[in-house]
């Protein structure tokens, strides 16, 4: 029995871990792969304050984690299959248990969207990524394309300009969602083209990518842009799958909470991007975390 079991240790998850714990808190993290979440697998974060410099993603993770494990923080590292929210007392089951908690921070975080295309799953990880920090040096010196137009897009194509010969950035519209901070590093950058109003119709290879196939959307010509990997930013989808729709959310699935972070189940918070919130960064990842924490303290000790 936990007071409370945070699914998900992303930045939102580990900073709720280490409020609650500090705050006295029984607490579990369930995490299913390495602590950190997207933040960890991002190479340089710039606005994260207090470094100036800017900071790896996985360092400065890395230290969220130690963080939570000083404070106490036990780390659980299983797959959360269904939740039981109906009493008071909420169970988790996992891949080899169900875990009770009093209460439960949902900060399952996202995942990237898939572009839908013929191609792209037959191609994952022979040529499709969906993150250049951890694939970009397997393109040393070849030729790749950046699908989509808001920061992820930018900053990455930025980044595998470190390997890659050639990165063609394509996007579906003529403006851009990503900051001007980004966009004027990579027109600046002279290993960077960009081929907009364009949509890719299929990922073209054989054992591994080859190229695209695209399609200009105002004029409808199709052509062919050769290229040895293709990394895709179009957006993410929230990690919800376990929930089973006890819990409110909006039509993309993101769960619906009010300004104190409470979802419709008494006892039930969520944090992070997997909520439904204009802005999904590191430092709003991190606030949510910490009001989460303390609402459940306050919840708990009403309870008492």
């Amino acid at each position: 029995m936990y007071d409370v079991i945070i699914i998900g240790a992303g930045p939102a998850g580990l900073t709720a871990g280490i409020y609650a714990a500090r705050g006295g808190l029984k607490t579990a993290i369930l995490e299913l792969a390495m602590p950190g979440g997207q933040a960890a697998s991002t190479e340089n974060i710039e606005n994260y304050p207090g470094f100036p410099e800017g900071i790896n993603g996985y360092e400065l993770m890395n230290s969220f984690h130690k963080q939570a494990l000083t404070f106490g923080v036990e780390f659980i590292f299983e797959e959360v299959h269904k939740l039981d929210l109906k009493d008071p007392i909420k169970k988790i089951h996992t891949d080899s248990q169900v875990l009770e908690a009093r209460a439960i921070i949902v900060a399952a975080g996202s995942k990237p969207r898939l572009l839908g295309v013929p191609g792209e799953d037959v191609f994952k990880g022979r040529g499709v990524s969906y993150c250049a920090t951890c694939d970009g040096a397997f393109f040393r010196g070849k030729k790749v394309v950046v699908v989509g137009g808001g920061d992820a897009a930018i900053e990455e194509g930025v980044y595998l300009t470190k390997f890659a010969e050639e990165v063609i950035i394509v996007h579906r519209r003529a403006g851009f969602r990503a900051s001007q901070i980004a966009m004027n590093r990579a027109k600046a950058n002279p290993k960077i083209r960009f081929v907009l109003n364009t949509r890719i119709e299929e990922v073209l290879g054989s054992n591994n990518v080859e190229g695209v196939r695209i399609i200009d959307v105002l004029s409808g010509d199709k052509s062919e842009i050769s290229a040895d990997g293709v990394f895709i930013y179009v957006g993410t989808d929230p990690n919800t799958q376990f929930i089973n729709g006890e819990i409110e959310a909006d039509t993309r699935g993101y769960i619906l909470t009010n300004p104190l972070l409470q979802t419709n189940i008494t006892g039930v918070y969520a944090a992070g991007d997997i909520r439904n919130t204009p802005l999904r960064q590191v430092a709003t990842a991190v606030g949510d975390g910490a009001l989460a924490a303390v609402e459940v303290e306050k919840f708990l000790s009403e309870k008492a």
